[in-house]
């Protein structure tokens, strides 16, 4: 492993040119990307491939999320990927040897209303069913558990419980890439940055390589993971993915002392709110309406935002905003992931996951992978082919987030 160490004894990879051929390329360097590749190396053995970025490492919706982690979703397929996921997350930081400081600090899921309660009762019997941690909180035990809370009755809405995840939590993002792309480095695989793809070379319907700004790389096995750009990909490739971009706005305030020991959501009220482990108070809601590729905030949703954050965290209301930014999120009909084999052989795709693509990042690139060198879908990624939405056995998952697609839905 010698001649893989880079020069510099502070850098964490190395900064290769690309090769002029791969067993495999993964298109897209954000979490799910360099995921895949791990898994690619550690379970298939497949360590001759290439993370191509057209950026920085990281720097699309890796580095633009509110960093939730969480697997109590009500529907089977979709609790079992996960649940996965979160498993995973629980044995990463050992793994990969780096502390990317994953918090088990539980996630509170609120309930404003009669309906909200019944789903809420609904979603925690599902997920015991399925063996993911969940229970029911009345109104005074979610003030144990974050007592910041307002729990007053004389709110516009009022919390009438919530659902609680013990094992969800948070973890930082960016320490969440580098650990991955270190330990791809480690063994063997190429991150090339700054590395758009232009387009395809395809065999008749077989992809054998790609075109990129910085020349021809010849492959056979081509994974899409570019999230938000995942549409523009493959429409290169000569097919379409039934998927729609749109922005996402977070922002944070500036840093506090600890005053917020857990995540809270809130679909109804639209705002879900955790505390960073330097203080800062870190913010998001709902996507917003039109399709777009923005990475910025915008007035109207601050307000909207920290209107909501306010009127459950009164204590919020002095505090100081200090900047926004926005993700592009790829949401799909059903608001489920596409983990799938494509039109075109040897070319598979991982987009769709609408606003949980941070917290399926492990278990996304897990069973990418697996996809990836066998050609065959993992049982926990085969309801997610691109299928579906041909056959009808969509898995709807919309409202799953307190982001949700569409503001008046309850959450799965």
């Amino acid at each position: 492993m010698a001649d893989l160490l880079p020069e510099h004894p502070d850098f964490l990879w190395r900064n290769p040119e690309p090769k002029a051929s791969y067993d495999a390329v993964i298109v897209g360097g954000g979490g799910h990307g360099i995921a895949t590749a791990y898994y690619l190396a550690k379970n298939h053995g497949m360590t001759n491939i290439a993370i191509l970025e057209r950026g920085w490492l990281a720097g699309g919706n890796m580095a633009r999320n509110t960093t939730i982690i969480r697997s109590n979703y009500l529907w089977d397929e979709s609790a079992a990927i996960y649940e996965h996921s979160l498993k995973l997350w629980e044995q990463l930081p050992e793994e990969l040897e780096y502390d990317f400081l994953f918090s088990q600090r539980g996630v509170l899921n609120l309930a404003h209303t009669l309906g909200d309660v019944r789903e809420s009762v609904r979603r925690v019997h599902a997920n015991k069913l399925n063996g993911v941690d969940a229970e029911w909180l009345t109104p005074e035990e979610v003030k144990e558990v974050c007592p910041i809370v307002n729990i007053g009755d004389n709110i516009r809405y009022p919390v009438m419980g919530a659902t609680y995840q013990p094992r969800a939590g948070i973890a930082k993002h960016d320490h969440v890439a580098w650990a991955f792309a270190r330990k791809c480095d480690e063994m063997g695989v190429d991150i090339i940055q700054n590395c758009e793809v232009t387009g395809f070379i395809k065999d008749g319907n077989r992809v054998v390589g790609v075109e990129t700004t910085r020349g021809r790389i010849l492959t056979d096995k081509v994974g899409l993971a570019a999230a938000g750009h995942s549409s523009v990909l493959a429409e290169l490739a000569g097919f379409r993915l039934p998927i729609q971009s749109h922005p996402l706005q977070a922002l944070v305030s500036e840093l506090f002392e600890p005053v917020h020991p857990t995540v809270v959501m809130s679909n109804h009220v639209h705002v879900y709110v955790s505390q960073a482990h330097k203080g800062e108070l870190v913010m998001g809601a709902g996507i917003d309406s039109y399709n777009g590729y923005g990475q910025r905030g915008a007035f109207h949703v601050i307000e909207e935002q920290m209107a909501a954050a306010v009127e459950l965290f009164p204590i919020f209301a002095r505090a100081h905003l200090l900047r926004t930014w926005g993700g592009i999120v790829d949401t799909t009909l059903d608001a489920s992931p596409i983990v799938s084999t494509t039109p075109v052989d040897g070319m598979f795709v991982n987009c769709g996951w609408g606003t949980g693509g941070f917290k399926g990042t492990p278990g996304a690139g897990y069973t990418f992978a697996h996809t990836i060198a066998t050609g065959e879908a993992h049982p926990l990624n085969a309801p997610f082919a691109l299928e579906r939405f041909e056959t009808g056995h969509l898995i709807d998952a919309h409202g799953a987030a307190p982001a949700a697609h569409q503001a008046n839905e309850s959450p799965r």
